[in-house]
C-alpha cells in the first residue's frame, strides 16, 4: 500500500476518477435495492449516480489534458492513511432506508474531506489548486443530493417510505422479539412454579427455570431462523431474526427465574410473581404499540393465558 502523502498529482487524479466511478456504482446498487419498497429514494439515488458519472467525465477530460490516455489503476484499498474501506452495504438485502441515507451522506462528506486534507498537505501550487477544485466538486455533490431530496422526496413520499420502514422494522425485529418474549414469559411459568411448589427449594427451582429458559431460547431461535429465509416475506435475515427471538425467549424466562436466587422461598416467589406481572404488561404494551392491538384487549388476552399457565404449574407442583 502507498501512503496518501506520497501520491503524485497524476495518481491523486486517477484515484479521484476511480472513486467517482465506484460511488456511481454504489448509488446504482442502492437504487436497485430500494426500488420495490422505496421508489422515491430509488429515483434519488439514480440521479446521484448520473451526477457521479458526469463528474467522472469532467475529471477524466482534465486528466487526459495533463497526462494523456493512460490511466493507472489506483483504488481506495491501494492507499494507506486517509481513505477507509467501506462496508458493502449496497449488496445487502433488504436495504434499510435510514441506514442507506446515512451511508450516502457519509460518502459525500468523506470524499470532500479527503480532497481538503490532501490540499492542506500539498506543496505544489498546481496540485493544491487541483485538490481544492475536487473538494468543491464534492461539496456540489452534497448540495445536489439535498436539492434532489427536496424535489423527489416530498412529504407524502417520505411519509410513505417511513411507514414502509416501520413495517419492515416490525417484521424483522418486533415480531420475532415479541414471539420470543411471549414464549419465554408464558411457557416457562408452568415448569418453574411446578418445581417451586413441588420442592419449596429456591435453588432447585432456579435450576429448573434456568434450564427451561435456555432450552426454550435455543428452540425458539432455531425455529424462527429456519421458518423462512426472508426473500418472499421481507422479514429480513434469518440469523438475525433467530438471534432476536432466541435471546428474547431466554430473557422472558430468566426474568421470573432470577428471583429464586433469594434463599427465602416465599420472598423469592413473591418477587417472581411481581416480575411475571411486569412481563405480561410489557408484552401487552408492545402489542398495543407495534401491532395496533387495543391495550385492554392485549392485556386481557395475555393475562388470561399467563394466568392459566401459572395455575397449571401450581396445581401440578402441589399435587
Amino acid at each position: 500500500m502507498k501512503r496518501f502523502a506520497d501520491l503524485t498529482e497524476q495518481e491523486v487524479l486517477a484515484l479521484a476518477i476511480t472513486n467517482e466511478e465506484e460511488d456511481s456504482r454504489i448509488y446504482r446498487g442502492f437504487a436497485e435495492g430500494l426500488r420495490e419498497a422505496y421508489p422515491a429514494s430509488a429515483k434519488l439515488f439514480e440521479e446521484m449516480a448520473e451526477e457521479e458519472v458526469r463528474h467522472r467525465g469532467m475529471l477524466f477530460d482534465l486528466y487526459r489534458q495533463k497526462f494523456g490516455e493512460y490511466l493507472p489503476l489506483i483504488r481506495r484499498q491501494d492507499v494507506r492513511g486517509f481513505i477507509s474501506q467501506r462496508r458493502p452495504l449496497w449488496l445487502m438485502r433488504p436495504l434499510g432506508i435510514e441506514e442507506v441515507r446515512k451511508y450516502a451522506a457519509e460518502m459525500e462528506y468523506e470524499a470532500a474531506r479527503f480532497y481538503r486534507k490532501a490540499a492542506a498537505t500539498a506543496r505544489d501550487a498546481s496540485v493544491r489548486e487541483l485538490l481544492v477544485n475536487l473538494a468543491e466538486a464534492e461539496d456540489k455533490h452534497e448540495s445536489f443530493a439535498e436539492q434532489l431530496g427536496e424535489k423527489l422526496l416530498t412529504k407524502g413520499a417520505r411519509a410513505e417510505e417511513d411507514e414502509t420502514a416501520r413495517r419492515m422494522f416490525v417484521l424483522q425485529y418486533v415480531q420475532p422479539g415479541l414471539a420470543g418474549l411471549m414464549d419465554g414469559s408464558v411457557s416457562t411459568l408452568a415448569p418453574l412454579f411446578a418445581a417451586a411448589f413441588a420442592t419449596h427449594h429456591t435453588w432447585e427451582t432456579f435450576v429448573v427455570g434456568l434450564a427451561a429458559s435456555v432450552g426454550a431460547g435455543i428452540s425458539m431461535g432455531f425455529a424462527e431462523a429456519l421458518s423462512d429465509d426472508g426473500s418472499l416475506t421481507g422479514r429480513g435475515a434469518p440469523l438475525i431474526r433467530g438471534a432476536v427471538c432466541g435471546v428474547m425467549t431466554a430473557l422472558g424466562g430468566l426474568g421470573h427465574t432470577m428471583p429464586y436466587l433469594i434463599p427465602d422461598f416465599w420472598v423469592a416467589t413473591s418477587f417472581s410473581i411481581a416480575v411475571v406481572v411486569v412481563e405480561l404488561a410489557a408484552i401487552s404494551w408492545i402489542r398495543w404499540r407495534f401491532m395496533d392491538t387495543p391495550f385492554l384487549n392485549a392485556a386481557f388476552q395475555v393475562g388470561v393465558g399467563g394466568a392459566l399457565v401459572f395455575i397449571a404449574g401450581i396445581l401440578i407442583g402441589s399435587s
